[in-house]
């Protein structure tokens, strides 16, 4: 009830106000078409001509497949709609000048890296196929692979958040904060205010970012300025217009938090009560997160750093902000870490890459948690391919659902994938917000990337690539903790399904990467 409340009190205006700005653009540009009725052979011509145009545009673009195919059908299905629709959130495409800001950030941190191609000759040593995916992530997302001192894995929200404060609270010089869901009137988020209150007042700088349409239903101007009048340095990442631009789509969904350069944190937990099981608003809330201390941090600082300097005023200086720790030698490290980011600035996708490569490198078993299970064909083949191969590869998805209808997208990929030999678990307690792999006892990654369209296309995502990390045989303890909580998913419960909801979903599949 109290969730109910506060979402009508902080977001019904601003939602209200810009949907309907939007949808008043959406019905001129509709009018002015339908207007055209008098001349219904030429406007009806000239709308199927656009529509195979912008068809054929969308064809041809880098994007993904399955996610160019879900755009061409809406545009050739219902032109006028289709195509105002797509030319305003269709693609990724991000403004020239946000786009310049970002890009010149990242590169510009790569100057503060060491050199780790020896480091990357040491995993190839290993194992020449782990050696090859740091190679990508270091050429691709320009982040380097680090011996690791001490890195520490939470299997749940609560655990990382109850972390995250008491290292907080021993910040001497700098702490850097950056995440999608802020409740300003949440307990979490409240202590966490006031120890980077207290944190100002001993002379600690501190920045705090968030995104605008992932926290509007809990964080508004108001909250931003008392944060502010608090000493607290915020910026708002893509703030939320009434102007329909594809901008809007991509969205800060990352979760980062550095204290000093020397500790980082990252995983799926917001700032916000759920996440903390203070609050049940779909059962038990499981998620899960990283703490890394040592040189790895760099990474974490860099991503931040860049994203904050495209958001607002840019720093003229960086060197206090990294090297804040000294190179593992070899032989001490408890195996190597590798943070990266995924941007929609490129047509990579590093995010993906990573899950691909850690499942074709899979020889026993692959365990996953994701939230949303909307995948792309390469992905189900892949997934297929190494349960075919005799891989055991599970995949435990949420048994409370927070969005009924993408919930019942994810239930309609269950069939093909057991098909294959893919087991399929739903955690009965409640809601599944982790994005995590592991394979083979050697091989892990943690992180803010679902497995589906929106966070492997649209969005800003980071995670960390582990191997032979200790941390891993407590990531693999999790899972089979928490396949003891969860109910196996059978063909019969697929089959056993009212047709109207098989019909439903099979509908939704059609769409499935617009979601």
């Amino acid at each position: 009830m109290r969730n109910l409340r506060r979402f009508f009190e902080k977001a019904f205006g601003r939602i209200t106000i810009t949907v309907i700005f939007m949808l008043l653009q959406l019905f001129w540009l509709l009018f002015l078409v339908f207007k055209l009725q008098d001349y219904y052979i030429y406007a009806s011509s000239v709308v199927s001509a656009l529509a195979v145009i912008m068809a054929v545009f969308v064809a041809n673009k880098r994007d993904n497949p399955a996610y160019r195919m879900g755009w061409i059908m809406l545009i050739l299905i219902v032109p006028v709609l289709g195509v105002l629709l797509y030319a305003m959130f269709g693609h990724s495409s991000i403004t020239k000048r946000a786009r310049k800001k970002y890009e010149v950030n990242e590169k510009l941190f790569g100057t503060f890296f060491e050199d780790d191609t020896r480091v990357i000759e040491e995993v190839r040593q290993c194992d020449r196929q782990v050696g090859n995916i740091c190679r990508y992530i270091s050429q691709i997302s320009g982040y380097p692979i680090y011996r690791n001192e001490d890195l520490a894995y939470h299997k749940m929200g609560e655990e990382g958040l109850e972390c995250l404060k008491e290292e907080l609270k021993k910040a001497k010089e700098f702490i850097f904060m950056e995440y999608f869901i802020v409740e300003a009137d949440g307990k979490t988020f409240g202590e966490i205010a006031d120890i980077l209150e207290a944190k100002v007042k001993e002379g600690v700088e501190v920045r705090f970012l968030y995104d605008d349409i992932g926290s509007v239903a809990y964080f508004d101007k108001k909250d931003l300025k008392r944060l502010q009048a608090r000493g607290i340095n915020v910026r708002r990442f893509n703030p939320m217009r009434s102007i329909a631009v594809a901008f809007m789509n991509n969205r800060d969904h990352r979760k980062i938090s550095v204290i000093d350069g020397k500790v980082g944190f990252t995983g799926g937990y917001n700032l916000a009560d759920e996440y903390a099981n203070i609050e049940h608003p779909f059962g038990v809330w499981k998620d899960t997160g990283i703490v890394v201390r040592g040189r790895a941090v760099d990474s974490f600082t860099a991503m931040f750093l860049a994203m904050w300097n495209s958001a607002g005023k840019k720093d003229k200086s960086f060197d206090r902000y990294f090297k804040r720790c000294k190179m593992t030698e070899p032989g001490h490290a408890d195996g190597y870490i590798q943070p990266y980011s995924d941007t929609p600035l490129d047509h990579e996708r590093v995010g993906e890459d990573v899950y691909l490569n850690i499942i074709k490198t899979a020889c026993d078993y692959v365990y996953i948690y994701t939230p949303y299970l909307i995948i792309d064909n390469e992905m189900m083949s892949e997934l297929c391919l190494a349960a075919k191969s005799g891989v055991d590869v599970r995949i435990v998805t949420p048994g409370i659902p927070d969005k009924k209808i993408i919930y019942l997208l994810t239930q309609s990929y269950y069939s093909q994938l057991m098909d294959a030999g893919v087991k399929i678990y739903q955690y009965t307690p409640g809601f599944v917000h982790a994005k995590v792999f592991v394979s083979d006892d050697e091989i892990a990654t943690v992180g803010t990337i679902n497995l589906d369209f929106r966070s492997l296309y649209l969005h800003f995502e980071c995670g960390a690539f582990m191997y032979k990390c200790k941390a891993i045989h407590n990531i693999k303890k999790d899972f089979t903790d928490t396949f003891s909580e969860c109910n196996e998913v059978t063909q019969e419960f697929v089959k056993n399904r009212n047709i109207f909801v098989r019909g439903f979903q099979v509908m939704l599949r059609l769409f499935a990467p617009l979601m």
